[in-house]
Formats: C-alpha cells, structure tokens, sequence
C-alpha cells in the first residue's frame, strides 16, 4: 500500500472534509500516517514524512518551498479536496507532481449562491425588499418592472468551472445567456448556447451581471466605472468570483447615483471591507461573508472526488481533474 498523510489546516465547523466514512475508505487503500500536518507543524513531523507518496489535503493546505519539499523525496501526488490551488500549486507543479483539484466540484456550490441571487432579483426581490422598507405600501414597493425568467438577459464575466455550470442551469431556465472571456471561441460558445459578447456589451445589455473571472494580477481592477454605470435600470451585480476585479470607489460612486441598482457582494477586496467602507451602509448594497463555496453536508464530496482520482491515478487511468500547468495559468 502507498504511503499517505493528510495536510491541512482548516476549523471543521462549516463540514468534515473526510468525514462521513472518507477517513476510513482512505485507510483502506493506503497507510495513512497517524495526525494531520499543517504548516506550523511540518517541521516536527519532517523526519517521518520521508517515505510519503500521496497527500490528501483541503483548506489550509500549506504551500510547501523547495526545502520542505527536498524532505519529501517520495512524494508523487497531491489529491486536493477544495477549490483552487492558486496559493499553494506553483512548487508542486514546477516539482512535476501531479496534483489534483475538486475545484469543478466546488463550483456545483458558487454556481447555486449565484443562481439563487439571479432568481431572486429577476422577480424583483432585492429592490422591492428595500422599497417596502422605506414605503411601507404594497403597490409602492414593487411599482417596477420584474421581468421573472421568461427571456430576461444575464451576463457572464468569465466561462471557467462556474460560469459553465451557470449558464446551463439559467438556459434550463428560459434565461438568455450572455458571456464574455477572452478564452471562450465562438465554437465554445455555441456548444455552451451562450452568446460572447464584448464586456462593455456585456454590461449594457444585461438584467443581471454575475463575475466569475478568475484572480489573476491581469484581471485586478478592471470592472470600473464606465461598465457600471452603463448598467439597465434597476439591474444588479452579482460578484461570488474575487473582490480585487472591482474598482471599490468606483462602484460606491455609482451606486450612490443609481438607487435602482443593486450590488449582491460575496466577495470584497479587502475581506471584509474596512469599518468605514460605504458598502456596509449603502441601501443597495447586499454584503455577505464569502458563503459561495462548499459547506456543511456538502463537503464530503470534496473528498469523493479526491478519493476516486487516487483510485484512478494508482491504476494508471486518466485524471478528470488535474491541474497542469496550463491550467494554472489561467485558474483563479
């Protein structure tokens, strides 16, 4: 049996990656070392890591250097049960290690927070919400358009492992979908029933804009003013991708202006925002505390993936999800 050990280092209160019996299916097909390494305590276990082929990790997966890395002589692979690897992938990939992600996975959770979001605003949840607060009068409160599913238009910043799964669940839905990603080709596009736009058309033409782009230095600050204040009447902005995309002044600026736009923010830059950020006190403003990923019950599906892509690479078959580096290139 190959020898494996689990890193990571994360508090268990939102769900039990390996739970639910994936502790025990692992000890089942590998010797797993007995505790959990983080990286505060790799230095103490290094002297016993040496003969270590597999790590299974998720959150709080350190990102090892090239020294820790040197006391791992045998390590061949890293089975991720999370998100992106960004943090912690570079060393091993530039270590040619194979390492695999239940990033596609993890987006089945972003995927229904935004859908979630889209569904309620097209009905004209948030913007009434507000309204009957400051009214106190049924008719008043919702005295707007709602267009609900039927044909309404919704944009798609980015086509990775989200917006795919989006567009699909919103095209199910009689929504018309429109993308932009330098990435998707017209053929892509096709396939996917989406139409690709440009970002300003983007902005212009949709009910409901959602950002999913991925977290990369060409990608920071490049949603500012001119894209939202070219936005529908009483359209919102749904961000469940990375905070650091919007221009922050920007988009206060216009919301102070526009009262019928409506910003759903999962994600900030920084995260939380700062205390005297006006995003906390602007009425049409919806903060949440980064929510969209995995959780509770559904985590252990997180460690399925990692399971069967360890039985897969052990028998020499192909891998559904690893990350090449290729792929990093380009995931957020």
């Amino acid at each position: 049996m190959r020898k494996a050990a689990f890193f990571y280092d994360y508090p268990a209160t939102d769900g039990d990656v390996f739970g639910g019996g994936r502790r025990e299916r692992l000890a089942q097909l590998v010797e797993l070392y007995p505790e959990v390494v983080t990286g505060a305590t790799f230095a103490a276990h290094a002297s016993r890591l040496a003969d270590i082929e597999v790590i299974f990790a998720t959150w709080g997966m350190p990102a090892l250097t090239d020294e820790q890395l040197a006391q791992l002589p045998a390590l061949e692979a890293v089975f991720y049960a999370g998100g992106t690897v960004r943090s912690f992938a570079q060393p091993l990939v530039d270590h040619h290690i194979v390492l695999v992600s239940a990033w596609a996975i993890n987006a089945i959770a972003t995927t229904q927070l935004a859908l979630s979001q889209v569904l309620l605003t097209c009905r004209g949840y948030f913007r009434s919400v507000r309204r009957y607060a400051q009214t106190h009068d049924l008719t008043a409160a919702k005295a707007f358009h709602r267009s609900g599913a039927a044909g309404e238009i919704i944009g798609l910043i980015g086509m990775g492992q989200v917006g795919r799964r989006l567009s699909g669940e919103l095209r199910a839905l009689g929504f018309r979908v429109l993308a932009s990603d330098p990435f998707l080709t017209p053929d892509r596009a096709h396939e996917l029933g989406v139409e690709k736009v440009s970002l300003e058309e983007l902005f212009r033409r949709s009910y409901v804009v959602s950002n999913h782009i991925p977290d990369l230095p060409a990608t920071k600050q490049m949603l500012g003013a001119s894209l939202f204040e070219s936005m529908r009447d009483g359209a919102t902005f749904i961000n469940t991708g990375r905070g650091a995309q919007v221009v922050e002044s920007h988009l206060v600026r216009v919301l102070k202006a526009r009262p019928d736009l409506t910003a759903l923010l999962d994600v900030t830059d920084p995260e939380p925002p700062v205390a005297t950020s006006p995003l906390w006190t602007l009425p049409n403003v919806v903060l949440s505390p980064h929510i969209g990923g995995t959780i509770g019950d559904e985590v252990t599906r997180l460690a399925d993936v990692a399971i069967e892509e360890f039985v897969a690479w052990q028998a020499k078959q192909p891998l559904r999800y690893q990350v090449t580096r290729e792929i990093l290139e380009t995931m957020g």
